[in-house]
């Protein structure tokens, strides 16, 4: 641990090189490459030290710079801006052609281009009607001239679905950005400005600055480390290394951009900001930011190559690879019965979980990643992919039918019935009709195959989550707004989400007396008085501190840690000034600081006496701390002795009592080292943290949230568990789970504590079993004094848990930095967006920016709101579906012909796929989402309910079109539309027919407004606006489409009688859909759900072991591949928008597809996210894996990284991130290289790259 130096302050100007600064960009950026004792060697070779290198930069260490704009401005223009430029994000055009990439379209499109070819062609007037009855025909030369229209009005119309397609992804994508700007915005960081600590944003960052990092930072530049207390450092994001890292200035002062502080504090000079920092390098080699530098031009190109080239030969290395696990794996069957342990533990397992979370030897890291079950992707997402794959193959199937069904037909009718040979003149006409039939295949397809349902999931989500941001909830992964929708149990921290985060001392035990509020001064002994005073002066945190109200008659403003807020507010209660005594003992003097983290509950600062003594001050959790006291300071402020009876009594009476009222309870203490003793051994923790005096115990209060009770009253009506897990003593936790409605008195529920916890749930040879676990959970309510180990044993647990019959899927809160694992192992993370380190933000899913649990219940509600979207969007897309491809089906093997035209099913697939999703995706939630329980992993998508309507409206609506077509001429006393020749001009009876069903589609809208069975479905109608408006504005469109659209169409003008039939029947769906809703669904036994999620149990035993390979699986892409329909209408579409809702990923990384498919994303957070320790393991050797999750992600994810030995010699080891497969895959060659260390965690370094 650091000793706190920081030597004379001797501003010496040196020569300057450039007239500017004393160093260039290129020396900063050369410096920075080096680590440890090397990086120190270079920095006294070239600047003296590290005060030289301040000098050099222009910066003092204690006052920092300036803060002119000038002096800033110059900064950035000589060393660059905090800014990794990201990634340009795709232009319209390039999302044109990427929606034109769509195999329907371009079979269309090859369609409509030969259907116009052909059109131009005029075979001799005298031998058409050789060509047979359906050729000839009265077609005057108007008519005939018109033949190219509906091949031009193809074309047109894909020109439209394509336009509407990429400018919903750039929508997309630009949302996307804006959201990411936000976050970045939001990113602040602590320097020193003129003397004066000011929070400034990342991006203002420049070089010379001094910055402030402690607990919790993620590092948002390169430095220098001038002063530092205990400061560890995870670099695994840079390293892969997972041991934390100590920063001394006497060993290893250099700290990188993209790691974050696990423990400690201190000043660093920043060296290097932007393109230039080390994560920034990174970047740049990855193409990310363009490199400002040219002559680094030529360099990247030869690493490009390289990669290349590395890349290949990890594709060969690969497949050998798999071959051989295959066969070794064939082996293993034939030679060995699988028992419970070997058993593949997939998302459902629960078989036992035989492993130690704390085991010493490094292995258990190891084990935890063979063993974890991986994180499914979204549950929606999986759904609706297997839904959309099982109606493309439905389409398919039937569009090729009605193809084949046409050209027989023609075929037996021309050259059998009627007997025609083939000439040569006519074969252009034949081509006609075969090419007509094609088009009318592909439409029955194009409508078949909902290509609407990623847009709809898109826009819902999208809408939703710019809706959330709102109701406080910045969503950081799309599929998390989605997800929460599902949850069923929260486990939420207590400070700061439960409670206000506003700490006071309400009472205190000093001087053998219990003041149940605060003391006057003159009521303490003076000597006690100095001592408490000094002790929390100096052993609080200098970053925390109390400040003036904002408003007049406001309470003052805690800044920093809450609970040495309050330590500091007990200071000036005492009318004490505790920046006096800072003054006289600036961060710089302190001689040594234990700071706090989750392992010691407790922080120590050691001041040195001017006599060569020594005086350390101790406070923290008041059971622990008092164990370690000998002494007690008694009434007139002498010590006396502190047996272990007297430490019970004081438990009884004092801490119990505080904690029994809901107060968090604190010891202060101190410990003098004369100097006859000699220095201590300041290394050795146990030794010097004991014989401790008691100063005195304090009750620290944190009322609960006033909207809190009502938000878990709320959630529990949900049918979502909330479970509170926290870090205080089980008393103080039990009565703010009561004040939350947690628990009630007189229920049957458990509250434990860590270690009650842990005995129950491990077996003797200290292993976590799930099957003790499934005893212990379901009960628990508080989970007190845990540790972030405790906390991540039991989401893991409960996610993992088979014993109920529903699924769990759990939602975290936490804020620390030890909330980590937990908030990644969990379905949905939540992180404090106030009080929130960055480590927190970092693992989490979705940031509340109020830290208020009543936003969750909020985040709950637009989850559901997103799953009763797309529901009923599938409700009214099916419907049409089933209809459209029955009539074009029945319509074309009776007629010869479909009785919507091409030109017109695309126009009903617009208003289908890309108005319904609109219009039905942004339905706002209401309260009653609340009032039903969770729907869980396996609920299908389309209940029994959402059939029977689907089915209902498809029988009322196939009644209604197919007596219009075959008695319509008679209804309505007009001419016959069937049969008509290949260029006949437009009927009023096929008009009707079309005008007909747009009319039922729109009624039927409203009816899928409400999908679990609900009468009133105009309810909150017009709280809607978009739905109003589409809905209008698609009535308008048909009216100008059926008086205008004329040939291209295939209209004509109907008159006002024929509008107001076909008004009529199109309403008459609302009043069907009564007669619908009436029907019981529990009588139609033969009604089957759909849009299930994909079980254990279907999944083909050759994919279960891919899957072994991969951190989440991903059921989407399983189904593509398993699919095989790839080609199929829409599921290219739904490729391109499933990247779309990845979007957020990828959009706000300028990497593409770089990162591991569950890696957090943000800007400056290139790092992307932390690996979390729970216990040190041994160091490893980085290897390279590049993983592209954007193009064909199953198979790629897997990628072997290349050879060991050659990255063994790769120069610039540190920035090569390894991915967790790479152990695995290379255990033989490993072997050779590595030491054969048991846990070595080649595994375990899963970085952002």
């Amino acid at each position: 641990m650091a000793r706190n130096s920081f030597r004379g302050s001797k501003y010496k100007a040196e020569a300057n090189h450039d007239g500017e600064f004393g160093c260039t960009l290129k020396e900063l950026r050369s410096l920075m490459e080096f680590r440890g004792t090397d990086g120190l060697q270079k920095i006294q070779e070239c600047f003296g030290d590290v005060q030289g290198l301040c000098s050099r930069l222009k910066s003092s260490p204690t006052e920092g710079l300036s803060g002119h704009s000038d002096d800033i401005a110059r900064r950035k223009e000589e060393f660059g801006k905090n800014f990794i430029p990201p990634k340009k994000p795709k232009t319209f055009l390039q999302l044109v052609w990427e929606a034109l990439q769509d195999v329907t379209l371009i079979i269309l499109e090859v369609a409509a281009i030969i259907s116009l070819g052909l059109s131009f062609y005029r075979p001799p007037d005298g031998e058409r009607e050789y060509c047979g009855r359906a050729a000839g025909g009265a077609e005057d030369e108007g008519e005939a001239d018109a033949g190219w229209i509906e091949g031009a009005a193809i074309l047109l119309s894909v020109v439209c679905v394509v336009l509407v397609t990429a400018f919903n992804d750039w929508s997309k994508e630009k949302q996307f950005r804006g959201l990411q700007n936000r976050i970045e915005q939001e990113q602040r960081f602590t320097v020193l400005r003129g003397g004066q600590v000011v929070q400034i944003l990342v991006s203002e960052i420049v070089v010379g600055d001094i910055a402030q990092v402690k607990y919790g930072d993620l590092l948002p530049a390169d430095g220098v480390l001038i002063q530092g207390n205990d400061l560890k450092i995870d670099e695994s994001s840079l390293t892969g290394e997972s041991d934390h890292v100590k920063k001394t200035l006497d060993k290893d002062p250099m700290l990188l951009s993209g790691t974050h502080v696990m423990e400690g504090s201190g000043k660093m000079l920043v060296i290097a900001v932007g393109v230039n920092s080390q994560t920034g390098i990174i970047f740049t080699l990855l193409g990310g930011g363009d490199d400002d530098d040219d002559d680094d031009d030529d360099e990247e190109k030869e690493r490009k190559k390289k990669n290349k080239e590395e890349k290949n030969r990890e594709k060969e290395e690969k497949k050998k690879e798999k071959e051989r696990k295959k066969k070794e794996k064939k082996e293993k069957k034939k030679n060995k019965k699988p028992d419970a342990t070997d058993k593949k533990k997939e998302k459902d397992g629960g078989t036992v979980e035989m492993e130690p979370l704390n085991s010493d030897d490094g292995t258990e890291e190891e084990q935890k990643k063979n063993k974890m079950p991986k994180k499914e992707k979204s549950v929606l997402q999986g759904k609706l992919t297997k839904l959309a794959v099982q109606i493309g193959k439905a389409g398919l199937f039937m569009s090729a039918i009605t193809v084949l069904i046409l050209i027989v037909f023609f075929l037996v009718d021309t050259f059998w019935i009627q007997g025609l040979p083939w000439i040569k003149e006519c074969t252009p006409i034949y081509i006609q009709f075969f090419v007509k039939f094609f088009i009318i295949g592909v439409t029955v397809l194009v409508v078949a195959v909902p290509e609407g349902l990623p847009l709809a999931v898109t826009i819902s989500l999208a809408y939703s989550v710019k809706k959330m941001m709102k109701d406080n909830n910045l969503v950081r992964h799309l599929d998390a707004c989605e997800t929460m929708g599902n949850a069923t149990a929260i486990c939420s921290d207590k400070t700061g989400t439960l409670t206000m985060n506003r700490m006071t001392v309400v009472q205190v035990y000093i001087g053998d007396r219990h003041y149940r509020k605060v003391p006057e001064p003159d009521m303490i002994p003076g000597n006690i008085m100095n001592l408490l005073v000094t002790g929390i002066s100096v052993n609080c945190a200098y970053t925390s501190k109390i400040l003036a109200a904002e408003k007049d008659g406001g309470l003052p403003r805690q800044v920093g840690n809450k609970t040495e807020c309050a330590l500091l507010g007990f200071t000036t209660d005492l009318r004490k000034d505790y920046q006096a005594i800072r003054c006289e003992y600036p961060e710089e003097k302190l001689y040594k600081v234990y700071t706090f983290n989750s392992v010691r509950k407790s922080m120590s600062t050691i001041l040195k006496n001017s006599d060569g003594s020594y005086r350390m001050f101790s406070k923290g959790a008041s059971e622990i701390l008092l164990k370690k006291c000998c002494k007690v300071l008694s009434t007139n402020g002498d010590a006396r002795v502190f047996k272990p009876m007297d430490r019970d009594d004081m438990v009884k009476k004092v801490i119990e009592p505080m904690a029994s009222e809901g107060l968090r309870t604190i010891c202060l203490a101190y410990r003098d080292f004369p100097v006859s003793d000699g220095e201590p051994d300041w290394d050795d923790e146990a030794d010097i943290l004991t014989a401790l005096t008691c100063i005195c115990v304090v009750g620290i209060e944190d009322p609960v949230r006033p909207e809190v009770p009502d938000a878990i009253k709320k959630c529990q009506r949900a049918g979502i568990t909330v479970r509170m897990v926290t870090g205080d003593n089980i008393n103080t936790a039990r009565a703010i789970a009561t004040k939350c409605g947690i628990i009630h008195t007189g229920d049957d529920f458990l509250c434990l504590e860590g270690k009650e916890f842990n005995r129950r749930i491990r077996n003797q040879l200290g292993e976590i079993e799930q099957e003790r676990l499934d005893k212990v959970w379901p009960k628990l309510r508080v989970l007190a004094r845990s540790s972030p180990t405790d906390k991540h044993t039991l989401v893991k647990g409960i996610i993992d848990s088979t014993v109920l019959e529903q699924r769990q899927v759990v939602a975290v809160t936490g804020d620390g930095t030890n909330d980590g694992p937990a908030l990644k192992k969990a379905d949905v993370g939540f992180a404090m967006g106030i009080a929130g380190t960055d480590v927190a933000k970092e693992a989490s899913d979705i940031i509340l920016t109020d830290d208020n649990f009543s936003s969750i219940v909020k985040a709950v509600m637009w989850g559901r709101n997103v799953y009763d979207s797309i529901s009923k969007f599938l409700q009214f897309q099916l419907t049409v579906n089933v209809v459209a491809v029955i009539v074009a089906f029945t319509g074309a093997c009776i007629t010869q012909d479909s009785p919507l035209k091409a030109v017109q099913m695309l126009w009903v697939n617009l208003i289908m796929d890309t108005f319904a999703s609109l219009a039905l995706a942004t339905e706002p939630p209401n309260e009653a989402l609340l009032l039903r329980k969770p729907y869980g992993r396996n609920k299908p998508l389309i209940s029994r309910t959402m059939m029977k309507n689907i089915l209902g409206h498809a029988v009322y609506q196939l009644t209604i079109i197919f007596t219009l077509l075959f008695a319509g001429e008679q209804i309505f006393d007009i001419d016959s539309g069937r049969n008509a020749p290949l260029h006949a001009p437009p009927s009023e009876h096929y008009t009707i027919v079309f005008n007909t069903f747009v009319m039922m589609q729109l009624f039927n809208e409203i009816n899928a407004r409400k999908i679990h069975g609900e009468r009133n479905v105009f309810e909150g109608i017009f709280k809607n606006m978009i739905f109003c408006t589409i809905v209008f504005a698609t009535f308008i469109i048909q009216i100008v489409i059926v008086q205008f659209g004329g040939k291209p169409f295939s209209c004509v003008g109907l008159s006002v009688e024929q509008w107001m039939w076909c008004v009529f029947i199109g309403f008459g769906s609302l009043l069907w859909g009564q007669l619908v809703t009436t029907i019981p669904t529990s009588r139609l036994k033969f009604l089957m759900t759909a849009g299930h999620g994909t079980q254990k149990e279907e999944i083909p035993e050759d994919e279960l072991e891919e899957m072994e390979d991969m951190d989440e699986i991903d059921h989407a892409e399983m189904e593509m591949r398993r699919g095989q329909v790839l080609w199929c209408r829409g599921l290219n579409r739904i490729q391109t928008q499933i990247r779309v809702v990845n979007a957020f990923r990828d959009t706000m990384s300028p990497y593409d597809g770089l990162e591991t498919p569950e890696s957090r994303s943000s800007i400056h957070n290139f790092m992307s996210h932390p690996e979390f320790r729970i216990e040190d393991s041994e160091p490893s050797i980085p290897l390279i894996d590049d993983t592209d999750p954007e193009e064909d992600a199953p198979t790629k994810r897997n990628t072997v990284p290349s050879p060991l030995p050659l990255v063994l010699s790769s120069p610039n080891q540190n920035n090569n991130a390894t991915d967790n497969r790479g152990y695995h895959h290379h255990k033989d060659l490993a072997k050779t290289v590595l030491p054969p260390t048991p846990g070595s965690p080649l595994h375990s370094l899963e970085t952002s790259l």
